[in-house]
């Protein structure tokens, strides 16, 4: 499908919005200010112009979903019983059921849903993945978990992600499969625990194997040991790795918009992974990402590199 084809596509299928979805929609960018700048403003410049209202819905109702999980230092029944009632949602929403006690929240799954025709779409891996690790956040607080399960949990945000991504931007379009599709955003994520390791960890969330802790004697406080600067030095090279071999996917794609944002996303947690370096990774409670306007401009850069080299590689094919 052309993209301008998939454009007017979409415009078509924004037609016709009832009362309710306004109200979601007007919500949903509400909550996406409050909550990323630089999730509102690239969803205004890069995802298809009949989808931005439901990139809004999607970023909003997980970052209220996230939130109410958050609320609590320990699992608690009051959590799982929330998330359960989402998963029990989104379950009933894809089987075209819909309740009649939303709360407004709510209201912009369902409607986000409700534009889903796509069997087995991205944005359904998205909607799934990302309910799969809340619900995983919900059960592991205060408690250690393995190896295993923070190699799974990197992987549903990476396949999420990406997913997401693609969904919302160039809809339509038949992005190619590889073992490095998701490598990009499973390594921003890696990253992401590495610089929310101290306050996760006050707040109940652990993102160090419990059998690293065990073998080394240390607990997650020991930030400064060695053992776990060598684990962090790990992680580092292994969210490294992945960025490097998830660009050269990126480099393939041929939606500029999505390789913008793609080396946007990437960016962001490789100047994460540069502190922690610069600081002999010991990781801090704090990491100063402010959006300064020196960061924008480096953004805008980053943009015009992208495309003049998207440019010359369509030149040359």
């Amino acid at each position: 499908m052309k993209q301008a084809d998939t454009l007017e596509s979409n415009e078509v299928r924004n037609k016709g919005s009832t009362p309710t979805m306004e109200s979601s929609a007007a919500l949903a960018r509400a909550i996406t200010w409050d909550g990323s700048k630089q999730t509102y403003y690239t969803t205004r410049l890069m995802v298809d112009r009949g989808l931005m209202d439901d990139c809004y819905r999607a970023y909003a109702y997980f970052r209220w979903v996230d939130d109410i999980v958050d609320a609590s230092s320990q699992a608690s029944d009051a959590s799982i019983s929330f998330i359960r009632r989402q998963s029990d949602l989104i379950d009933r929403l894809y089987r075209s059921e819909r309740p009649d006690d939303l709360a407004p929240e709510e209201e912009m799954i369902a409607d986000l849903i409700s534009r889903d025709e796509e069997p087995n779409s991205g944005l359904q891996s998205f909607i799934r993945n990302f309910l799969a690790m809340i619900e995983f956040d919900a059960y592991r607080k205060g408690r250690l978990i393995s190896q295993q399960e923070l190699t799974w949990y990197s992987a549903r945000l990476g396949t999420g992600i990406t997913d997401c991504i693609q969904h919302f931007i160039g809809n339509g379009h038949a992005y190619p499969d590889s073992d490095s599709q998701y490598l990009a955003a499973t390594a921003a994520h890696i990253a992401h625990m590495l610089r929310d390791m101290v306050l996760d960890a006050a707040d109940g969330y652990i993102n160090i194997p419990g059998e690293y802790l065990d073998a080394h004697g240390i607990s997650p406080q020991d930030v400064e040991s060695a053992p776990f600067r060598a684990w962090v030095r790990g992680q580092v090279a292994l969210a490294r790795q992945y960025f490097q071999e998830g660009k050269r996917y990126l480099d393939q794609l041929d939606v500029l918009r999505c390789k913008i944002v793609g080396y946007w996303y990437c960016a962001r947690f490789e100047g994460v992974l540069d502190k922690i370096e610069r600081d002999g990774h010991i990781l801090h409670s704090e990491y100063n990402e402010r959006r300064k306007l020196s960061t924008w401009l480096r953004m805008a850069c980053l943009a015009v590199s992208v495309t003049l080299r998207h440019v010359s590689g369509r030149n040359l094919r």
